[in-house]
């Protein structure tokens, strides 16, 4: 029971992660150009991700205890607690997480919406994101290519943060826009463009480093006897369809828009497309995070 606590908790910090990195770039991004539509989601979604973040740090601080402790009583004393924080290095990045995430909380609600808010937010979130491949698979690597691996690692979650996060805020603004035919749409979805394909070619290059690392050529053969590598095998599908949902947006349903604004005609159906096939590709996106949060709790084949 445990073990299943210290996966959703990662799932749920690692969605936090990527919605504070992730959202506040896309705004940058994509509207440094205009004054763009209205935002008023923004805020409220921006505190709902630093408090997961924040008090699921502080909760799965518990549960790793309670890993290390070997029950949920030992875990709540304070003797284990202190022990996990000063001995550990995975309970002092809990804890900085979570004084992070709380000072991104008290930025959001001191700092008004707009440039100095969404720079403050996406630092924090870089900060966050690269606390979990400190303290991840990515800084076990030992010898002269543990910092080779920790890049690799780092430049994969930030990147993956990136991707899903920029995802997660066009699905807000398109599931929330009563104007479709505001021109602001067309150009949010062609700054995603640019962000999904940086993004994408990072995990690609960087997923390739990790998996150099924590597989080996030597394994890929017998990938599928271990659950971390029918997990990875899982992920990669998972990837895949995202893949093909991100290219159809933006070869296809994206250009679509913009003909139908340009000509003057009725956007509706054009927009439903697009959002039905958003919100497909976020929706897969969830699911992807909850099995990287999976495979976090096990040992890659090379440490078998």
């Amino acid at each position: 029971m445990i073990e299943v606590a210290v996966i959703a908790l990662r799932w749920l910090q690692y969605s936090g992660a990527v919605v504070l990195l992730g959202v506040p770039l896309f705004l940058l991004y994509s509207f440094r150009g205009g004054d763009g539509p209205n935002l008023v989601w923004a805020r409220p979604t921006l505190i709902v991700a630093t408090t997961v973040v924040a008090l699921g740090s502080l909760a799965a601080l518990v549960a790793q205890t309670a890993v290390m402790a070997g029950s949920l009583s030992e875990a709540l004393k304070p003797a284990s607690i202190s022990f996990m924080v000063t001995g550990m290095a995975l309970g002092m990045a809990l804890v900085a997480r979570a004084v992070v995430a709380g000072l991104a909380l008290v930025a959001i609600v001191a700092l008004k919406p707009g440039r100095v808010l969404w720079t403050v937010l996406a630092t924090v979130g870089v900060i966050v994101t690269t606390s979990f491949a400190w303290t991840g698979h990515g800084a076990a690597t030992e010898g002269p290519g543990g910092l080779w691996h920790l890049t690799a690692a780092v430049i994969h979650a930030v990147s993956a943060a990136l991707w899903l996060g920029a995802l997660a805020a066009l699905t807000m603004l398109l599931l929330r826009r009563t104007t479709p035919d505001d021109p602001a749409i067309h150009r949010a979805l062609r700054g995603f463009a640019g962000l999904g394909t940086l993004a994408v070619g990072l995990l690609v290059l960087s997923g390739l480093g990790n998996s150099w690392f924590m597989i080996g050529p030597a394994r890929v053969a017998g990938l599928g006897t271990s659950l971390y590598g029918q997990l990875l095998i899982a992920k990669l599908v998972l990837f895949a369809l995202m893949l093909v949902l991100a290219a159809d947006n933006r070869f296809r349903l994206t250009p679509m828009l913009g003909s139908v604004l340009a000509g003057g005609e009725d956007p509706r159906q054009a927009l439903q497309r697009l959002r039905r096939s958003v919100v497909a590709e976020t929706l897969i996106g969830a699911v992807l995070i909850a099995v990287v949060a999976f495979m976090g709790t096990l040992a890659p084949p090379s440490a078998m």
